[in-house]
């Protein structure tokens, strides 16, 4: 009979035996690169040494930024976690497939069989698995937790990690819940948690040393800077001259993260993979700045926070790495999206995007590897719960239900400060009219959010945010 291993075995003897049928229509030659997604969670756009933070240093983050590309515009499809990350792993934005409320509570007239990722859409993993890769997420899920969602269901061959949104740094049980959920994995029986940041770097690195001989997708989702805030005591006391509390816990957290995306590109390097892999870097939202939801990150220079469409909710750090095929130490100003990883991975791997698969991202290669060209403006519009946001150029229009519409002008206005929309009233009206045309074509929400999370959304359009880098 066959045990585990025999069967791991004879999976990854397939994948190989798929990738070499498919290598001689990779548009990258005989090596397609391995392909690195880190998603970190909640993390303050202004909380990066290399975004001018002058109290975390993140020298890590800031190396791969040097040798790579740095995308100074950049969004995610939404600004909370569950739907920014089913649109990243989708191409597509999520509204388009009911996916606009964050998990909640289960809500009357709500099939809880559907609170996930929908099962009609394919995700990344699927793509790049069957181009042979091996693929494999570690940390965060947060897509579904019913058995039809599992990663392993959704194109992933390992999993080690969590299921919900959040989870304790220091312990889970085998029989907890919420935030002390076991930790899953198909490959071993996952030991006590150390500390969760270290553990996800430790289970990445892991995973690119058993794969090297072969390309792999490996999306490695921190889930830190989110909450619980807890972070290490050794770390705690490099941070001592920080007066308040949240702050210092939270910039402890942001230090030990950096730390474990420099042990990953260490490894790429010591294991010889470093110039032929892609390296993406991102958060999935702005970091939640003010309470009661707060974290105590800074999105400065932007107003707004994680569930919010103000620049603080939905721009963030992003960044590429690809030694063997892009330059190093670009600064890129054009916007760009969360959703362009899908086929701009698939693109990397040798494969091709159709126009059936109707994606929402672009393919960013052509536009990156030295040609010269320019990466073409485009429309991009959001949805969360009762806000919808559009921004056209620089001009971003933002919809809530309980007051007129605003109208910013981001060429001068980065902090969204200056309400312009009744002085450009043409403006107003012609984009809020492509928003309404866009918003009513949309389909049903699969599940909702509890209708008091609604009213704490908008509250956070009100209050006063931290606009410049404390010392």
């Amino acid at each position: 009979m066959l045990d585990f291993t025999d069967f791991r075995r004879i999976h990854t003897a397939l994948k190989l035996c798929l990738f070499l049928i498919c290598l001689p229509f990779s548009g990258f030659g005989k090596e397609p690169p391995n392909l690195i997604l880190i998603l970190v969670d909640d993390l303050g756009y202004g909380d990066l040494s290399m975004h001018g933070s002058k109290q975390i240093p993140t020298p890590n983050i800031d190396r791969l930024g040097a040798e790579g590309i740095v995308f100074k515009t950049a969004y995610v499809s939404s600004t909370v976690c569950a739907p920014s990350r089913a649109g990243l792993l989708t191409g597509k934005n999520q509204l388009r497939f009911g996916f606009n409320n964050n998990f909640g509570p289960d809500q009357p007239g709500f099939d809880p069989e559907f609170k996930g990722l929908p099962l009609s859409e394919t995700t990344l993993a699927d793509r790049l698995g069957e181009l042979g890769y091996t693929t494999g997420l570690i940390g965060k899920w947060h897509l579904g937790e019913k058995p039809q969602f599992h990663p392993l269901k959704r194109g992933f061959d390992e999993f080690w990690g969590f299921l919900g949104g959040g989870h304790n740094y220091f312990e889970a049980a085998a029989d907890g819940e919420d935030l002390l959920s076991p930790i899953y994995c198909n490959y071993k029986t996952p030991g006590p948690l150390t500390y969760m940041t270290d553990d996800i770097g430790n289970e990445s690195v892991d995973f690119i040393r058993r794969h090297k001989e072969s390309p792999f997708f490996l999306l490695t989702s921190f889930n830190a800077p989110h909450s619980p805030m807890q972070a290490r005591s050794d770390d705690l006391t490099l941070f001592t001259h920080i007066e308040d509390e949240l702050r210092r816990t939270y910039c402890a957290m942001v230090y030990r993260l950096d730390q474990n995306v420099g042990k990953m590109l260490d490894a790429l390097q010591s294991e010889g993979l470093e110039e032929n892999t892609l390296v993406v870097f991102l958060s999935d939202n702005g970091g939640p700045a003010v309470d009661p939801i707060a974290n105590g990150s800074i999105n400065a220079p932007f107003r707004g926070q994680k569930t919010t469409l103000l620049e603080g909710g939905i721009r963030v750090p992003f960044i590429f790495k690809w030694p063997r095929k892009l330059n190093t130490g670009v600064e890129v100003s054009e916007v760009v999206s969360a959703l362009d990883i899908f086929p701009t991975f698939v693109h990397a791997a040798g494969g091709s995007v159709s126009s059936k698969e109707d994606l929402d991202g672009m393919d960013l290669l052509p536009f990156l590897a030295g040609s010269g060209k320019t990466i073409p403006s485009r429309p991009m519009k959001w949805g969360y719960t009762v806000s919808m946001a559009y921004r056209l150029g620089n001009w971003k229009l933002i919809r809530l239900p309980d007051r007129l519409p605003m109208l910013f002008d981001l060429s001068t206005d980065i902090a969204e400060t200056n309400n312009l929309a009744l002085i450009h009233l043409d403006r107003t009206k012609a984009m809020l009219q492509e928003l309404g045309d866009w918003d009513h074509r949309l389909p049903q929400p699969l599940f909702l959010e509890p209708p008091s999370w609604r009213v704490r959304h908008l509250m956070f359009y009100d209050v006063e945010y931290q606009l410049v880098q404390p010392d």
